[in-house]
């Protein structure tokens, strides 16, 4: 192995040996805006992903925008809400997190 490689594989081999911080501990300290449908929001988006996509996508969601995303979330991946509740999921995050 050339001395270039090896030096490359013993650095990558030194960074898959760092810890890395916890996802689940970052979790617990986000907290979402107070309002109405926040419970339900923390609720059904948590079950399947990290409530960060609700902030990283906010400066680029309207109204519209959020109801197309949570109709994707329901119909496409199996997000377990009635018409009423996804009503209040897409107008809390209107509300809370659009622009």
């Amino acid at each position: 192995m050339r001395p270039e490689r090896a030096a490359l594989a013993l650095f990558v081999a030194g960074l898959a040996a760092l810890p890395l911080p916890s996802r689940a501990a970052d979790e617990g300290s986000l907290r979402l805006a107070d309002g109405t449908g926040r419970e339900r929001v923390q609720a059904a988006c948590s079950m399947c992903h990290s409530l960060d996509y609700i902030l990283m996508n906010s400066p680029f969601q309207d109204r519209a925008a959020w109801q197309k995303t949570v109709d994707k979330m329901v119909k496409v991946y199996g997000a377990p809400l009635s018409p009423a509740e996804t009503a209040q999921v897409v107008d809390y995050l209107a509300e809370r997190y659009g622009p």
